[in-house]
């Protein structure tokens, strides 16, 4: 019997980036464990990632090519060769480019693997070839770090290791425990050494119960309390003068702004006493080192990156980027840019092309007036029809007959039910990448530990296909996959990467970038008040703007939809939508609810279990009541993560989800969404 070891790295949308290491027996993938050698995750493999190989082996894998033979959305295929799919594919792309030119072709594509080629990279010279419209905006990730970047003029921020030497972590809006559960132990391990851990969040999260406090404002409205903070650190001169002498402007200005958010003021706004923002703003303010440690959940609203650009306020004021194991600590996706350059995988591009963003998909293909329209769509890496707020728009585009779809996938998702084509997809078991992190300081390589299942291909391979079938002949465009990695890797070991599985990237080990300053604006300096913003229409101080969908920014549609919504991640056995359909990750609860408070729940008659419709002007679900302290009154939950199928009605909770883009950063309001809930009828 021949046994192999692999080195790999999980290639999910989550911070931790885990390295694990695949037992191979004759060719068949046996066990997937966490590499314990690997300095962050240290051997430890999620819930979801631990049982990696049923999804791998799953019954339910799509393996062949398969070709659409009933309605849309019924998800009736025949399996058919690559030379036929492909042929099919070329033939109608070809006359649509024909008709309507390449911007009628778009491509949308999101995180299903964090991989550097096959998330995206020859995708992005195959669809400037065509020219086709170009996917812009983000999900996830982009207005944190835009509104980072207004106040610090880049992204970088502390490592979220260094935790471990804090005295005081603010976990502000951030589900560390569920989502980024490889950090716990060094948050443990601070507290060990007498830190403390705060945890801001609108939810009573698993967290938040962890927590030595839990603060819980009102969802949207942190930037208030950050501001009443600020306020009480004047009034109470915490400031750390030295530093803002050195490394600011706009102290004054801001000093102006502040003075009229008493933390009374706040209170009224966000629901916190202002007793305990007295006493936060006092820890902050005097405790060291403090960290403040967020993610993206927080963006997901009208201001977001205001919150971002608003609480990269705080650590500047205080002076906590001069210690180890304070600062603020987000992504650390721009520390990668010390060791990769993805612009290689970039297309010359002779003309301007069209954007779309990615979360207007469902207005992109509903939308009668677009020239040209959107004729062809290509999809992977996401399952838009359920991740993308809106969700109900994005079907009714889906069903259209004259839209041509296709879809490279592993199952038989919702998005795929509707496509004309769909190519069959590799897992991270069958593909090399190498896989950068947003949580830690360390590249993983991923070595492929099997053959690819039927004829299932990576993503770099689809594309090296389709290009071939379109009569295409630049060189660019079959580039392979080794070649790709090495042309976007800088001062890099290739052969101890792949050897070891992972490696740090070119940073120091004691990692305090504004510990001197050396802020990236114009004025070298953080930017309190920011001349930058005030010139692109925006507010050059931070403030507290009630988002449109929201009761007090529109008290009359509060009327009929008095509710405010939130769609969290709620399991540790799925992400997203990528387990959720598979028979070992289901969730203990079975299947979809709304989660309301007792106080809601009573106002309407509602008990345990009893089936509610939960709704607004976009969509109604019908879903069982879970009556849960979590939330605030006023607040309901419908946890993200199951498909269609699941819900029973052809909708689900992005279908109710808000479409408005953010204030900058290309991202979009999930959670400033409006809903009524009652007893089903």
């Amino acid at each position: 019997m021949s046994v192999q070891r692999v080195l790999g790295t999980c290639h999910h949308d989550c911070p931790d980036s885990c390295g694990w290491v695949a037992t191979v027996e004759d060719g068949t993938a046996v066990k997937l464990r966490g590499n314990p050698a690997h300095p962050y995750s240290q051997g430890e493999l999620c819930p979801k990632v631990n049982r990696f190989l049923d999804r791998v082996y799953s019954p339910d894998r799509l393996l062949r090519p398969l070709i659409r033979t009933g309605p849309k959305g019924q998800g009736q295929f025949e399996s058919v060769s690559w030379e036929v799919a492909l042929d099919r594919v070329a033939s109608r792309v070809g006359a649509i480019t024909a008709e309507w030119g390449g911007e009628a072709v778009l491509p949308w594509w999101d995180a299903g693997t964090q991989g550097l080629i096959q998330m995206s990279s020859l995708d992005r010279r195959f669809f400037g070839r065509i020219g086709a419209t170009r996917l812009v905006g983000s999900l996830c990730g982009a207005t944190a770090g835009a509104g980072t970047a207004a106040t610090n003029g880049t992204g970088l921020a502390s490592d979220p290791m260094s935790v471990r030497f804090s005295k005081l972590i603010v976990l502000w809006a951030t589900n560390t425990r569920l989502t980024n559960r490889h950090l716990w132990p060094f948050i443990e391990e601070a507290r060990n050494g007498g830190a403390r851990v705060v945890v801001i969040d609108s939810m009573r999260t698993a967290t938040a119960q962890a927590a030595d406090w839990f603060v819980q404002p009102l969802p949207g409205t942190d930037i208030a309390l950050m501001l009443a903070m600020m306020h009480a650190l004047v009034r109470d001169d915490l400031i750390d003068h030295e530093y803002v002498q050195a490394h600011t402007v706009g102290f004054e200005a801001l000093v102006g702004r502040v003075a009229g958010w008493s933390p009374e003021r706040a209170a009224s706004v966000c629901g916190v006493s202002a007793v305990d923002i007295e006493r936060l703003a006092q820890d902050y303010g005097s405790v060291r080192p403090a960290m403040i440690r967020t993610l993206i959940g927080a963006e997901h609203h009208e201001n977001g990156a205001m919150f971002y650009r608003t609480l990269a306020c705080l650590p500047a004021l205080t002076g906590s980027w001069k210690d180890r194991g304070g600062g603020l600590a987000h992504s650390v996706g721009p520390w990668v840019d010390r060791n990769i350059d993805d612009s290689v995988f970039d297309w010359a591009e002779p003309v301007p092309r069209r954007n779309i963003n990615m979360n207007h998909l469902g207005r992109a293909l509903t939308d009668p007036d677009l020239d040209p329209p959107v004729k062809a769509l290509f999809v992977w890496n996401g399952n838009p029809a359920v991740t993308v707020p809106n969700a109900a728009a994005i079907r009714r585009g889906l069903e259209r007959e004259d839209l041509f779809t296709v879809v490279s996938e592993q199952f038989m998702t919702d998005t795929a039910r509707y496509a004309d084509v769909v190519f069959p997809a590799t897992t991270q078991l069958e593909q090399v990448d190498l896989v950068p992190s947003w949580g830690h300081l360390y590249l993983g390589w991923n070595e492929p530990a099997i053959d690819p299942l039927g004829e299932a291909v990576p993503n770099t391979e689809l594309w090296r296909r389709l290009a071939a079938a379109m009569g295409f002949d630049e060189p660019e465009l079959f580039e392979d996959d080794e070649s790709l990695i090495a042309s976007a890797l800088k001062g890099v070991d290739i052969k101890r990467l792949r050897d070891d599985g992972y490696v740090r990237l070119d940073v120091p080990d004691d990692v305090r970038p504004y510990a001197q300053g050396g802020f990236g604006t114009s004025s070298g300096n953080v930017e309190l008040f920011s001349e930058s913003l005030a010139a692109l229409g925006h507010d050059p101080l931070p403030d507290f703007v009630p988002p449109r969908e929201s009761a007090a920014g529109n008290p009359d549609l509060a009327v009929r939809y008095p509710l405010a919504l939130l769609t969290p991640k709620h399991h540790m056995r799925f992400l997203n939508t990528s387990y959720s359909h598979l028979p070992k990750h289901g969730p203990v609860e079975g299947g979809p609810f709304v989660e309301i408070d007792p106080a809601d729940a009573e106002a309407r008659s509602i008990s345990e279990d009893d089936l509610v419709d939960v709704w607004n002007d976009r969509a109604r679900l019908r879903l069982p009541a879970r009556i849960s302290d979590r939330l605030r009154p006023g607040v309901v939950a419908v946890p993200f993560g199951w498909w269609n199928e699941h819900y029973g009605g052809g909708e689900n909770a992005n279908s109710l989800t808000n479409d408005t883009l953010t204030d900058w950063g290309g991202g979009v309001a999930y959670s400033d969404t409006l809903v009524q809930v009652a007893p089903a009828d």
